[in-house]
């Protein structure tokens, strides 16, 4: 009895942690594909550049937050073909995000990555705004 429960310890709480950690990178993966593709639909509603890329940071911002995600954590890269904002130019939006283990951030001093997911996202300007 005594080996079964501490065997059963013993390999149950690895297990739990994996599939804890898992989860947290799935969520990060949804996270930045969403994140991505709201960024680049908001660039190209924009005026100009500026306003555009403040409103696709604010959208990674809100788009990270919304999955449970520190936004500090996530970084935003946008590129284009030519002008940014010339109508038929195609806008990319990569979104990178860092994934912390869990249950780790209630340690004092630490902080321990899992991993970065990054998503990427195109969109088309139209020709009429």
């Amino acid at each position: 009895m005594v080996e079964f429960v501490f065997l059963a310890v013993l390999l149950m709480v690895p297990v739990a942690y994996l599939i804890l950690t898992v989860g947290a990178l799935q969520g990060g993966a949804y996270a930045v594909v969403g994140a991505a593709d709201q960024a680049a639909k908001v660039f190209v509603l924009q005026s100009d550049d500026g306003a555009g890329r403040q409103a696709a940071e604010a959208a990674v911002s809100l788009a990270v937050a919304d999955m449970g995600f520190d936004p500090a954590d996530a970084r935003l890269t946008i590129t284009c073909d030519g002008g940014c904002l010339t109508p038929g130019t195609m806008v990319r939006a990569r979104v990178t995000l860092r994934v912390d283990l869990p249950l780790v951030g209630g340690l004092p001093g630490t902080r321990l990555s899992a991993a970065e997911v990054e998503a990427s996202a195109a969109q088309k300007v139209g020709r009429f705004k």
